[in-house]
């Protein structure tokens, strides 16, 4: 954010949503009944296999569209991979994982760009459609919301314990599986209610991510840690020290604009710090819908989807854990 404040300023009258927010995504509007939403994201591999790479690259990219609440159409494909050092076949299952994702956001790869590079990388620039006027964006949540989440934490814990060889198959199996899972349903289902804001959660973990919906919003956003849906383990891994640089880099931004509670269990906060990878959806709503919300998301097949706070009137600290 630093140095996108020393940037130019592109000030357009059709541009709904630009570099000026932390918002998940660009939107800008190409006639009164359609605008496109732009973004990219790319990554280093966090899973060995290089076809489950590539779908969670491909899901991970989509979810700024998703938390838009608009419909994903092109995708481009991001690559950096060393020239003779690796099989070009390995290439080529990162690419087929991410294609299947895009088949099955009902999408198209019209293309993409790659580099040789030391370390393979790779993700996806998507661009959505959708009416300007349906745009959900981050900020805009109001004293009173409910706060829902439709995925599980702790994606950056079990994938450093992967790395080291300590994380439960049960883990990696519910890590992948999650990630994988791309949020149009989540998306599609939450348009139906009057949400207020909406982001994905990534890598700014849960506590990241619920700052910039609260400061962008003028509210304090209350996350009741024992409310949190959890990947299995994730807060055992954590406590036993499998935290990524991410995790800290979060914690060490976040000190001074959150708070934690001191009673709760170590690990569960870790989680909440964790970067996360093809995360869940944070949707904001009034009170009165929640509970339908959930009900519609669990009986959909987003079976973790639950309430896990509230937004209030603006306290001394952005959010409180506790």
């Amino acid at each position: 954010m630093q140095v996108l404040h020393s940037l130019p300023k592109f000030d357009h009258a059709d541009v709904i949503v630009g570099t000026e927010t932390s918002d998940d995504a660009g939107v800008y509007r190409l006639r009164p009944d359609l605008a496109i939403v732009n973004t990219v994201d790319f990554f280093t591999p966090i899973v060995d296999d290089p076809y489950i790479f590539g779908q969670v690259a491909a899901a991970n990219a989509l979810s700024d569209i998703y938390a838009m609440g608009a419909e994903p159409k092109t995708a481009l494909n991001i690559v950096a991979f060393p020239k003779g050092k690796m099989d070009i076949q390995i290439l080529g299952e990162i690419m087929k994982g991410g294609a299947e994702r895009i088949q099955e956001a009902g999408a198209v790869v019209i293309g993409g760009h790659s580099i040789i590079d030391e370390e393979i990388k790779y993700g996806m620039a998507i661009t959505g459609v959708i009416h300007p006027d349906r745009v959900i964006r981050n900020v805009g949540v109001q004293e009173g919301d409910a706060l829902v989440l439709t995925k599980p934490l702790g994606t950056g814990i079990i994938a450093t314990a992967l790395k080291k060889g300590k994380a439960p198959k049960e883990s990696i199996q519910a890590a992948i599986s999650s990630m994988i899972a791309l949020n149009d349903t989540a998306s599609k289902i939450m348009r139906n209610y009057r949400v207020h804001a909406c982001s994905d959660i990534t890598g700014y973990g849960l506590l990241g991510h619920a700052l910039e919906m609260a400061s962008g919003s003028s509210v304090t956003l209350i996350l009741e840690s024992a409310k949190l849906p959890l990947l299995h383990r994730a807060p055992r891994l954590a406590e036993k020290g499998y935290l990524t640089g991410g995790c800290k880099r979060n914690r060490e931004y976040l000190k001074d604009k959150i708070s934690v509670d001191k009673s709760i269990r170590e690990g569960l906060v870790e989680v909440a710090f964790d970067p996360q990878t093809s995360g869940g959806l944070l949707i904001a709503l009034p009170q009165r819908y929640a509970g339908k919300l959930v009900e519609e998301l669990q009986a959909s097949g987003v079976k973790a989807a639950t309430t896990i706070g509230y937004a209030t009137s603006l306290q001394k600290a952005w959010v409180r854990l506790v």
